[in-house]
């Protein structure tokens, strides 16, 4: 190629990252408001708050969706540099492309409106939950929904209808926006096969779990929150998470934002009544915030530097969280540290007992709170009824008696009120409708990368032992963090564990461990 072409298309992508990585910027400050918003915010802010959400919102999408970068696009969509579509160019044109089509669909005053929306619903939200009062939230939900329902039409316009019925038209441009390539229909055949198989597994360990003393009353006892506090940093520290490029905060509704290179945020809840409440949801965002302080600063702006899809986000937080954290070999470097942190609760408690407090299996109305086996479970009910309200087969009015059904139905449970049923989610207040399937998606990826991790390093529960995990991290790091978006959300994950994705790895490990822990 002759070299002034080469220098000319270096000069048009050099353009190219430069005007995305300016988006991103207006990216961050969002993101900064709205950590403030769910951290420290007054109440009283929420209307100047949610016109400053729209205001940026409205800048980013002007800038993202700029006549210039659709001349970029077009012009280095047949380059030399994006020939190779895995290469750091090939992916930030191929995934810049996908950004511009989706948001050039969209109208600006659409935007604005999301933004403004939804920044007020969930300040509606976090009154109405700790109120558990429905009805304050429910003309929030109505119009969220509303504005929902216009950007799948904008964003799937022209999609192809055939083998997908209405929900699935609705739902597959939101579902796409966090987890590229998925669809409805593959997603209900997986939720499928996991309610085949769960829902047996959780009868089997409800059974057994008569004949043997309860244990979840260990974490009921006191543990007073600045002990926890003190005890979840410690925890997150070892784990890696640097504090010096991160902090840990408080919020209603634990979680992680990344704000830009060095500038990690997490939050968690604390109830001195609840020590797993905090400690796991600790370890639960600290896993998401490993995976953004890994993410290559030098690509930071651009595709090549931001995290593949929610779906593997939440493998990383799922994986921490259960797969370390619930581990024996975790509880015997941490279990004496905890006694001696929280002596007056845990001075007559044994390992054995704690670890099968922290892994009891019992269907329980609380998401966050949920267990390993039933968790899936929760979300299953989350996308049955996300796809109805958007289809419009579900009005917002009859969501709490909706939610009430397939609690009972699904998990033999009824709330007793609205904040522990259809109100104990941010998500929809948020907009963030096609967001719950990825956390089991992320259950699945996370099994499958946590199996090739042991078969990689065999000593990794010896490490475990001592406190360390610098093995494990510096392999998902390799593994996963580094890459970016340069492969496919499912690409990703099977270069990963050299194989295909398997939900059967996931059942096969739940079986597996809990069938020793109830003698099944």
């Amino acid at each position: 190629m002759p070299k002034g072409k080469n220098q000319g298309e270096r000069a048009l992508y050099d353009e190219l990252v430069q005007r995305a990585r300016e988006t991103s910027l207006l990216g961050s400050c969002s993101a900064v408001l709205g950590w403030d918003e769910q951290t420290y915010m007054p109440e009283g802010a929420a209307a100047h708050r949610g016109e400053q959400m729209a205001l940026l919102a409205g800048l980013a999408h002007e800038r993202a969706t700029a006549p210039r970068m659709g001349e970029l696009l077009e012009a280095l969509g047949e380059s030399s540099l994006a020939a190779d579509g895995d290469s750091i160019e090939g992916a930030n044109v191929r995934q810049l492309k996908r950004d511009y089509d989706r948001r050039t669909k969209l109208p600006r005053p659409l935007v604005e409106e999301l933004a403004r929306t939804t920044s007020l619903a969930q300040q509606e939200w976090i009154v109405a939950r700790r109120e558990s009062d429905y009805k304050r939230f429910q003309p929030w939900l109505e119009r969220v929904v509303d504005l929902k329902r216009k950007e799948s039409e904008c964003v799937g316009a022209g999609q192809d209808a055939r083998g997908r019925d209405a929900a699935a038209l609705v739902y597959d441009p939101l579902l796409d926006e966090y987890e590229q390539g998925a669809e409805t229909t593959r997603l209900r055949t997986l939720f499928t096969a996991l309610r085949q198989e769960l829902t047996p597994l959780v009868g089997e360990i409800v059974e057994a779990a008569k004949n043997r003393p309860g244990h979840a009353g260990i974490l009921e006892r006191s543990f007073p929150v600045d002990r926890q506090k003190t005890f979840g940093e410690a925890a997150a520290s070892a784990l890696g998470f640097d504090f010096q490029r991160g902090r840990l905060d408080v919020s209603a509704h634990p979680f992680c934002t990344g704000i830009g290179p060095g500038d990690v945020r997490v939050t968690t809840r604390y109830d001195e009544r609840q020590f797993g409440d905090a400690f796991f949801g600790v370890l639960h965002e600290v896993g998401h915030g490993l995976y953004e302080q890994g993410l290559p600063v030098e690509q930071y702006g651009t595709p090549a530097g931001e995290a593949a899809s929610l779906g593997v986000h939440e493998s990383q937080s799922r994986l921490w969280e259960n797969a370390v954290g619930r581990s024996p070999a975790f509880w015997r470097y941490w279990f004496p540290m905890a006694r001696r942190v929280f002596h007056e609760s845990l001075h007559d408690v044994s390992i054995d007992r704690f670890l099968a407090a922290v892994n009891q299996v019992e269907p329980t109305l609380i998401r966050v709170q949920a267990d390993e086996v039933t968790y899936n479970l929760h979300i299953l009910i989350r996308f049955e009824l996300e796809q109805a309200l958007l289809a419009g087969d579900l009005a917002a009015a009859d969501l709490p008696s909706a939610w009430n059904d397939a609690y009972r139905e699904t998990l033999g449970i009824v709330p007793k009120n609205d904040a522990e049923g259809c109100l104990q989610d941010v998500h929809w207040s948020a907009g963030l409708f096609g967001y719950f399937p990825t956390y089991s998606l992320g259950n699945v990826y996370a099994a499958q990368l946590f199996q090739k991790a042991r078969r990689d390093l065999p000593a990794l529960d010896e490490s475990f032992d001592r406190g360390e995990y610098h093995e494990l991290l510096a392999w998902l790091r390799d593994k996963v963090h580094i890459h970016g978006q340069r492969y496919a959300p499912a690409t990703l994950i099977e270069r990963a564990v050299e194989g295909p994705i398997d939900s059967h790895v996931l059942i096969a490990a739940l079986r597996h461990k809990y069938g020793s822990l109830y003698n099944l």
